[in-house]
């Protein structure tokens, strides 16, 4: 328990360092002491500092530090309920489902999104359209869960799904013009600067009331990792705790999908990270060092992400399977 605890706070010195670099790192250098003041409040710093620092870098950080996290924890919480090393949240179409919210207002609709009574245009109807289909997605894994019993059947059931929303993107990228594609395909790789100071609050009560849910099934994971039948006998109800799971990793893909794009690999490959290096399945030790992992590693994307010469930001799911298909390759080749 002490080596889990050391490895917990060593990790939340690095997660502080990698935020820092977050601040002080990009096309345009700003001293320490400048990122400080800003932080502070300070009124006599250069108001193009400020704007970055306030604008750009700090929503920036705070988003992969939480989206990070998400990921993370949604794809360990699915490994372990389905047993399976390779289940992470695309595997059950969620992502995909926001992808073709997404691809409906900007391929379908024209960047724009009306009803009634409401009417969204831009980021804004990109965002709302990416929730509804990540969440509609999840309601139709929900449903299928309750009369499905088998989990190898209902993770077959998410990959169909998630082909078929794959397909129905694929014929919206035909007919499409060539500035909806090329919108669509710049949403697609993966952005942590798409949520601003304003926003920032409904996206982190969001996922920190997800994170907060995925806590208490911290017990019924670690009986699950024994067999449903031995959980059963514990007197847990593997339906529910199999359809709440849904509902938790639903909402926290949703909601990073929504806002940062299809990231892909960290929900996949950061719970392998977390218990390589914890060498323990206990999940009160593996659940909090997956979340710190999972923010650890998409604020190092991030600062990869921009570019030393200041021509630009490489997208970032260029740069996540740098570190995640690795680890995937390795767990394949260790499990055989």
């Amino acid at each position: 328990m002490k080596r889990s605890i050391l490895f917990i706070l060593l990790l939340s010195v690095l997660l502080a360092g990698l935020f820092l670099a977050n601040l002080l790192y990009g096309s345009a250098d700003i001293p320490f002491d400048a990122v400080w003041a800003v932080l502070t409040g300070d009124d006599t710093v250069r108001e193009s500092w400020r704007f970055i620092i306030m604008n750009s870098r700090l929503p920036q950080a705070l988003t992969a530090l939480l989206a990070g996290g998400s990921l993370a924890v949604s794809g360990m919480m699915l490994q372990t309920a389905f047993r399976n090393p390779l289940a992470d949240p695309s595997v059950f179409g969620i992502s995909s489902g926001a992808a073709l919210g997404a691809a409906v207002v900007i391929l379908l609709m024209g960047g724009g999104l009306s009803a009634t009574v409401f009417s969204f245009s831009g980021m804004a109807a990109v965002l709302v359209a990416a929730l509804a289909g990540a969440m509609g997605i999840t309601a139709v894994i929900f449903f299928f869960s309750l009369f499905v019993r088998s989990n190898v059947m209902l993770l077959i059931i998410g990959i169909m799904i998630g082909y078929l929303s794959s397909s129905v993107i694929s014929l919206l990228n035909f007919f499409a013009t060539q500035d909806g594609v090329k919108s669509y395909v710049i949403w697609g790789m993966g952005n942590f600067g798409d949520v601003s100071l304003g926003t920032m609050p409904v996206f982190a009560a969001l996922l920190l009331a997800g994170l907060t849910a995925s806590v208490f099934l911290i017990k019924p994971l670690d009986a699950l990792l024994l067999g449903d039948r031995y959980a059963e006998n514990l007197g847990y109800n593997i339906p529910m705790i199999r359809n709440s799971l849904l509902v938790i990793t639903g909402v926290l893909t949703a909601v990073v999908t929504s806002f940062c794009g299809p990231v892909s690999f960290i929900g996949l490959a950061v719970p392998h990270i977390a218990r390589m290096i914890m060498h323990t399945d206990r999940h009160i030790v593996l659940m909090p060092f997956t979340i710190l992992t999972g923010a650890a590693v998409a604020m190092l994307c991030n600062l990869v992400s921009v570019m030393p010469s200041g021509n630009g930001i490489i997208p970032l799911n260029a740069i996540t399977p740098i570190i995640g298909a690795p680890v995937v390759i390795y767990v394949i080749l260790r499990k055989r």
